[in-house]
């Protein structure tokens, strides 16, 4: 049976933390800033977790 591959794409927007769950990056930092709200900014660079579910099914695209 081959080797399973690393999904290359979910492995590049998620990180694993030390327990276990998966890290993200938070959207819309990009550009267009100056219409979002400093509140909305200073919350978005913050990281999220992935929920339970989408830990799962991300999970198996990027466990090699």
């Amino acid at each position: 049976m081959p080797k399973k591959k690393t999904n290359k794409s979910a492995a590049k927007r998620v990180r694993m933390t030390a327990t276990g769950k998966l890290k993200y990056a938070r959207a819309g930092r990009g550009h267009l800033l100056q219409g979002k709200s400093r509140k909305r900014k200073r919350h978005m660079r913050r990281s999220g977790l992935l929920s339970a579910v989408e830990q799962k099914r991300i999970g198996l695209l990027i466990s090699s």
